[in-house]
């Protein structure tokens, strides 16, 4: 870790259009979009209104934040965007959309979510590990959501298919408003 704080204008979350089966999902993320606000870091995100999506969002935008939110065409059509938020890019392909929340963002945090949360966390997770960015990433570790995972890549590590600067690089806390600070610090 290192001192001297990098400047996070836009976060990318990756999370659940599922609010899960516990409300603190719901409570975090909402206290996550109101902590970004306050901190005037634009919320970058899938452009979902269901589940730990709309609560981030809607959170955010309560506290007079800006959000930006990339969906695709495919789930656009499904009537899923969010209709409130500051701007919404409608791209053709998951990986479009990815790759614009990527290059938008200065940081990634992942909160509770399902395979399609796991998918994002993963792939960015990658792209860093192959140089492709320099950007920290964080768990919003919920509830102990992320525990399991954590641990995985420990054995990951421990089995040298991960280099242990990669596994260290991920940030994990329980606290919405710590983890943004936490990035802020954070040498990926």
């Amino acid at each position: 870790m290192n001192n001297i704080p990098r400047p996070i204008s836009r976060l990318c979350v990756f999370c659940g259009a599922s609010a899960g089966g516990d409300e603190r999902y719901a409570a975090d993320a909402r206290a996550l979009g109101a902590a970004l606000a306050q901190r005037r870091i634009t919320l970058i995100y899938g452009g979902g209104r269901a589940g730990l999506m709309g609560a981030v969002a809607d959170a955010a935008l309560a506290a007079g934040g800006q959000v930006i939110g990339i969906i695709t065409r495919l789930l656009q059509n499904r009537e899923l965007e969010h209709k409130g938020i500051t701007s919404l890019h409608v791209v053709e392909t998951m990986h479009e959309r990815k790759m614009m929340m990527a290059n938008l963002a200065d940081a990634f945090i992942a909160l509770p979510g399902g395979l399609g949360t796991l998918d994002e966390l993963f792939e960015i997770l990658a792209w860093a590990q192959l140089g492709i960015h320099a950007k920290p990433v964080g768990l919003l570790n919920t509830r102990g959501y992320y525990d399991s995972l954590l641990a995985f890549l420990d054995h990951v590590e421990h089995e040298n298919f991960l280099r242990l600067q990669h596994r260290t690089a991920i940030v994990n806390s329980p606290d919405p408003a710590g983890i943004i600070d936490t990035l802020a610090t954070a040498q990926p």
